[in-house]
């Protein structure tokens, strides 16, 4: 894999730590600025409509650009909000920065994960994806937990500097390593790619996308009031427990790129039946120690293995929209971020308990199962778009672009 490919994780390892470090933080941030807790769990939901909204448009945007440039003017607006964030005590601010940052960050990913794939073999995006991605189930591992520990020692607001710190030599990476490129928009006429992204199989892809990663964001988002209160661990082992749900992010999404390029509805279904089962599983026995435990670890290398195959589906299915087609990716996964805190969120507020999220989660995933099977029958065993049962890998696209 390119070094360049590296430095672009590098960034999304910053990224990802300001998107889940909520889940450690929101206790304290409504204590601090006077809010419930539910209400603290929209800055997460507000981030992913702020994404939703900003992958399609930055990514248009973003293609009138050099890459380099792009992604260099969308990493300095989120390095600055940041700043803001860690400044205000006002929860209406603190919420306005996070939709501004969601929408930089959603630039940044959208051009990241198209030059990403445009950096190694056609068949190979999926390693690619892996390793961007990569930069995400770090963030879990190291930054999350330690943007909790942080919280707890010097107040939330450390936590958001030190996201802004962790930017500063991303930006420097970035400027060094990433090729400038020419603007995308010299490539490919936006109407056109918008065209392709109405395939049918896309839309499905996207749609299971959404569906399986509101149900990780659901449960991420309440993990800490899972952790404590059901469970019945101190506060102190919630970052270790972080890293434990970030460690088995990072070997899903490392398997995921194995498998995605090569036998993709296989390890899907298999994956997603493995997912709701442990979210089930989880929601019944959250109170057992033990079982808690090996189940975040397990679910984190679930969920972001199966949202990570779905991720590179969807590139592969866009082959016609190469610039736009990491933006829908984008929005879709964000569509399921933004709704699976406020389904935890609604569950929570009408009084099911703390165990309540792991069952939305559940339902989720359950809904893109029957989602991914009614395609697939439609589709009489051949994948939503009449391909053959490898869905979308590179072995079919590559026959059919030759075939072209």
């Amino acid at each position: 894999m390119p070094f360049a490919l590296y430095m672009l994780g590098l960034a999304v390892f910053a990224q990802g730590t300001s998107e889940f470090m909520l889940s450690g933080l929101g206790p304290d941030i409504a204590a601090d600025l006077d809010v419930s807790l539910s209400t603290a769990g929209t800055l997460t939901s507000a981030f992913a409509v702020g994404m939703v909204v900003g992958a399609p448009l930055m990514a248009v945007l973003g293609r009138r650009r050099p890459p380099r440039t792009a992604l260099l003017a969308f990493l300095v607006t989120f390095l600055l909000v940041h700043v803001v964030g860690a400044l205000t005590t006002s929860f209406a601010v603190l919420l306005a920065t996070r939709v501004v940052g969601a929408l930089a960050n959603a630039g940044f990913l959208a051009v990241a994960l198209v030059a990403a794939v445009g950096m190694v073999e056609p068949h190979a995006k999926g390693r690619a994806t892996s390793v961007l991605l990569g930069g995400v189930t770090l963030a879990c591992v190291a930054g999350v937990p330690g943007g909790a520990l942080l919280g707890q020692s010097w107040g939330w607001r450390s936590a958001f500097w030190a996201v802004a710190l962790v930017s500063v030599p991303a930006v420097l990476a970035i400027l060094r390593s990433v090729p400038a490129g020419a603007p995308a928009a010299t490539q490919a006429d936006t109407r056109a790619e918008l065209r392709s992204l109405r395939e049918p199989r896309l839309m499905v892809t996207l749609l299971l996308g959404a569906l399986v990663n509101g149900a990780t964001f659901c449960t991420f988002t309440y993990l800490s009031p899972v952790i404590t209160d059901v469970t019945g661990f101190s506060e102190s082992w919630v970052p270790a427990l972080l890293a434990l749900f970030g460690v088995g992010s990072f070997i899903g999404v490392t398997v995921s790129g194995r498998f995605a390029d090569a036998r993709p509805v296989p390890f899907l279904l298999t994956g997603a039946v493995a997912l709701l089962a442990g979210w089930a599983l989880l929601a019944l026995t959250a109170g057992n120690p033990v079982a808690a435990v090996v189940l975040v670890l397990v679910q984190g290398a679930l969920s972001f293995g199966v949202g990570s195959a779905l991720i590179t589906q969807a590139l592969y299915a866009a082959s016609g929209a190469p610039t736009l087609s990491g933006g829908f990716a984008t929005a879709a996964l964000n569509v399921g971020a933004a709704i699976g805190p406020v389904g935890g969120g609604i569950a929570l507020a009408v009084g099911l308990g703390h165990r309540s999220p792991l069952w939305v989660s559940a339902l989720l995933v359950a809904l893109a199962l029957v989602v991914g099977a009614v395609a697939l029958l439609r589709g009489r065993g051949q994948g939503p778009s009449g391909n053959d049962s490898r869905w979308s890998s590179p072995q079919v696209n590559s026959a059919t672009q030759r075939r072209g």
